[in-house]
């Protein structure tokens, strides 16, 4: 079994974990910090929007079930690719989206997803969204592992005030 990385930053780590944990081939969705510099850095340091990191989500994938292809248009069924200031209520760096590959291909496949997304003109402004080179991964704090199964009350409520499932519907019709 090939087991491969992908890493999405799409906004509030805990809307990004669900929508991938429930296809074949996803090993497991971890919730995390990249992007910065600083070492091993909490939620609250990250919140703080100084560290260079963004919420994301590490996936573990088996691509005899799954694509990289694939996740992409998962990934950007999730977010506004075209807000460069955070996603939806949550603003700030630490929010920005972005996509971490961590090969030349990845590179390819998320620079073609990005230019057929635009192309599509499903949007009405210019994808925001960077294609930028994986960098250190650090876990996030368990508590925030798995959040939707954690405290499904809590995140229904979460996705939904925050406008990401209005628009998910609005965009997509999910």
């Amino acid at each position: 079994m090939a087991k491969n990385l992908a890493t999405f930053a799409g906004g509030c780590f805990w809307c990004m974990v669900k929508p991938f944990d429930r296809y074949d081939g996803v090993t497991s969705v971890v919730s995390g910090y990249t992007g910065g510099d600083v070492e091993n850095p909490s939620y609250e340091l990250v919140c703080t929007n100084t560290t260079g990191h963004r919420e994301a989500v590490q996936i573990s994938y088996d691509e005899s079930e799954i694509s990289y292809s694939e996740l992409l248009d998962v990934f950007w069924r999730q977010i506004d690719p075209t807000d460069s200031g955070g996603q939806f209520f949550d603003r700030g760096e630490s929010y920005e989206t972005a996509i971490y590959y961590h090969t030349e291909e990845q590179r390819l496949l998320a620079e073609k997803s990005k230019v057929a997304l635009e192309a599509s003109e499903k949007f009405d402004k210019p994808i925001a969204t960077e294609i930028l080179p994986a960098k250190l991964f650090y876990e996030a704090e368990e508590g925030h592992q798995n959040y939707y199964l954690k405290n499904p009350t809590h995140y229904n409520r979460y996705a939904t005030g925050s406008g990401r499932v209005q628009f998910k519907l609005n965009k997509w019709g999910e």
